[in-house]
């Protein structure tokens, strides 16, 4: 059997395995909202794959949650969904993240057909609880620009107009290459780490917020294990830490976005 296939069999099982974590995690009396993306705070805290009790946070701090990963192979794909527990408050809003995997080891292009499903497994995620919008982490190559253009039109037909969707980018598509712009997406957050000596100008440009493209000035992504010195605005800040979130990090968290 294809990874593709299986991937096609597996998609209502491992949303569902999502979903159990979420419901397990959430108060029960907690609701899907779905609101504009001015509904989500100007701090946002990445959780990833391990397990977060975020039940303290104060209303004003979001949480944008690795929700799956979807891992493109030479004969399909496969679909990875968060098997770690996430708690958090019922004020708390969310972001589900899906996280796309098709590096260097893949070596054929990827399909129209596969931006559909992959489509479809991303808005599966805005149907969880207190989730307001969904967020895509890819890092395309050019040759999967085609294919990254196809699955965010589809997705933004599935989920219309009301649920946002956001999405994190590459320093040096903010800086001159302007593809971005074709993407029907409500936000663009430049990642500035893990990105290596060499791309120091990079973050110089995006902490002072003087990208080439605009439509990257509304956000941005640090780690607070590569400290980054924002100038004062009003752009939102996703914040990313290597180990667990705890009490002392979320007040670090807070420092940078000042």
């Amino acid at each position: 059997m294809s990874l593709s296939t299986l991937g096609a069999r597996r998609r209502p099982i491992a949303l569902a395995c999502v979903v159990m974590i979420m419901v397990l995690a959430t108060p029960p009396h907690a609701t899907t909202t779905h609101v504009a993306l001015a509904g989500l705070p100007r701090l946002v805290l990445w959780a990833w794959e391990r397990p977060e009790d975020l039940r303290a946070l104060a209303p004003d701090v979001g949480v944008a949650f690795l929700a799956q990963t979807i891992t493109a192979r030479d004969d399909g794909f496969a679909i990875d969904p968060r098997r770690q527990p996430l708690r958090v408050s019922r004020s708390t809003p969310l972001v589900a993240v899906t996280r796309i995997e098709a590096g260097r080891l893949l070596s054929r292009s990827l399909t129209l057909a596969e931006a559909a499903d992959f489509a479809s497994l991303v808005a599966g995620t805005a149907t969880m609880p207190q989730v307001i919008g969904v967020q895509i982490d890819f890092d395309a190559t050019r040759s999967q620009r085609g294919f990254y253009r196809a699955l965010v039109g589809n997705l933004r037909g599935r989920l219309g107009s009301h649920t946002p969707i956001s999405i994190t980018a590459l320093a040096s598509w903010c800086a001159g290459d302007r593809w971005l712009q074709a993407l029907p997406v409500d936000e663009i957050v430049p990642a500035l780490f893990r990105m290596g000596p060499a791309n120091q100008p990079f973050r110089d440009l995006g902490a002072a917020g003087e990208w080439t493209d605009r439509a990257c000035r509304q956000a941005i992504g640090t780690s607070l294990d590569e400290p980054l010195v924002l100038r004062s605005g009003t752009r939102r800040i996703y914040v990313f830490t290597p180990n667990a979130w705890t009490r002392a990090s979320i007040v670090e968290a807070r420092r940078v976005a000042r």
